[in-house]
């Protein structure tokens, strides 16, 4: 297929209102059709492809998204860089509805979904301790400085299964573990896009505090509504975050990203 992106974004829930005059195309994978057509647009001098990663009428739950055909859909139109903005809901208090997390570690609490590309017969074991791109997390924290909006330089996100939220109990047990963000969408997302030798950074937005928060037991169960609410207030600033950080990027990559199978492959 003809090179026709250099940068991909997969858009979370109330984010498809960024995106005027496009280009929409479709693109089939071995692993069957991603969420949704494609969107091509320009951002500055950069191509970009957008996808809302639950479909445009968002109609896939987080359990449901075909993350294997959207990250090699991506790869197929030959973008090297991936941003995945989300929703995500807050584990401690300092982290506050509206903040923007640029998260440097994750830990998965999903099951069943198909996380990987190699299921033989070449073993594959790639390096996941730094899973998101150092250059692209340093662009995005130069991006947030610049707007002058709030946000947090690193960040553990928890990636439950969904479709459900959390019980408290659970909550409290990640917010005891320290860890900053809750969310249902970034694994196997970034995983899947490192196997490809493609860039990854998540840009969580805040938009709730998550139920097991520790003295806060006036907080009222998250719902849909709330979260889709809350995006919508700051969808503005996300908007902006997400095209200085698009302008800033380079034509060239200056990271190991490419190179991450070269370590990864036995025999």
């Amino acid at each position: 297929m003809e090179k026709q992106a250099d940068i991909g974004v997969f858009g979370g829930s109330g984010f498809y209102s960024f995106l005027e005059d496009v280009e929409t195309i479709k693109v089939d994978t071995p692993y069957g059709a991603p969420s949704d057509k494609i969107a091509l647009v320009t951002v500055g001098n950069k191509k970009v492809a957008f996808m809302p990663r639950h479909g445009r009428d968002h109609d896939l739950p987080p359990h449901a998204i075909p993350y294997r055909a959207n990250l090699y859909a991506m790869k197929q139109l030959g973008v090297t860089r991936i941003i995945g903005p989300c929703a995500a809901g807050s584990l401690q208090p300092h982290v506050k509805p509206g903040d923007f997390v640029i998260c440097d570690q994750f830990v998965d609490r999903t099951k069943g979904r198909k996380d990987t590309f190699y299921d033989g017969p070449v073993t594959t074991h790639i390096s996941t301790a730094d899973p998101y791109c150092p250059e692209l997390r340093e662009l995005a924290i130069k991006a947030a400085e610049k707007l002058g909006i709030s946000y947090h330089p690193r960040g553990t996100v928890v990636v439950i299964q969904g479709p459900r939220f959390s019980t408290r109990a659970e909550s409290r047990w990640f917010s005891s573990m320290g860890w900053e963000v809750i969310n249902m969408t970034q694994y196997p997302e970034c995983v899947l896009a490192r196997e490809l030798g493609m860039c990854y950074v998540n840009i969580s937005l805040i938009t709730d505090y998550d139920v097991g928060l520790e003295g806060r037991e006036d907080i009222r169960p998250v719902t849909h509504e709330e979260v889709l609410r809350v995006f919508r207030e700051n969808n503005e600033r996300l908007r902006s975050l997400l095209f200085e950080l698009i302008e800033s990027i380079p034509d060239q990559r200056g990271c190991e990203c490419e190179r991450v199978l070269e370590e990864g492959r036995l025999g």
